[in-house]
């Protein structure tokens, strides 16, 4: 996420989003990218956020990295144990090195035109036979909420498409709806793509 706006929004809200219990949605998500993932993996949490999805990974028994380009999120996913950098989307660079990414309803904040180059980062990143873990809103075109934080809204059908193009098969995928900090009720999909 390189949209300063969007990333000022969740500096200034840290204390906030830090405090957040890990939802329903969120446990289901988890629970399925686990079982996707061998005993022990290397996991990166792409857009941790303050890390409260990364600590629940490591919990689990994950060795876990995590990246998000908001300063006060890293640290608070230090103080929960976590192995975090401040960075961007851009700055995944590795190649097979790790077994799952997880971008949890972080990657809707990358401009729609740099999606596909940010997934084909990701299908580089990880180890043939891994996953990509994605949460998305459901919609089309971008805009940004009544926080400022900037959004790219996509359909199944568009997911499939670039999930395809860059090399990822297997995919399944769970959709519904949930309230986000904005107050409003959108449609998601959460997607598990196989490398």
């Amino acid at each position: 996420m390189t949209d300063k706006e969007t990333v000022s929004v969740y500096a200034s809200n840290a204390e906030d989003y830090a405090d957040l219990p890990l939802s329903k949605d969120q446990i289901e998500g988890l629970d399925l990218f686990c079982a996707a993932l061998p005993d022990g993996g290397h996991v990166l949490d792409l857009g941790c956020g303050p890390g409260i999805q990364a600590a629940e990974l490591k919990q689990r028994g994950f060795t876990v990295e995590a990246i998000d380009p908001t300063p006060e999120f890293v640290m608070a996913a230090e103080k929960r144990g976590v192995s975090a950098r401040i960075g961007t989307f851009d700055d995944l660079t590795e190649i097979d090195l790790y077994d799952g990414i997880w971008a949890s309803f972080s990657l809707l904040h990358a401009r729609k035109a740099d999606f596909p180059r940010h997934i084909a980062a990701c299908k580089r990143a990880i180890r043939p036979g891994g996953c990509l873990y994605l949460g998305l809103k459901l919609g089309t075109g971008e805009q940004r909420d009544s926080m400022g934080r900037f959004y790219a809204y996509y359909t199944k059908a568009e997911l499939e498409n670039i999930l395809s193009e860059n090399g990822f098969g297997r995919l399944q995928s769970v959709t519904g709806e949930g309230k986000g900090l904005a107050g409003t009720i959108d449609p998601y999909i959460l997607m598990i793509a196989y490398a």
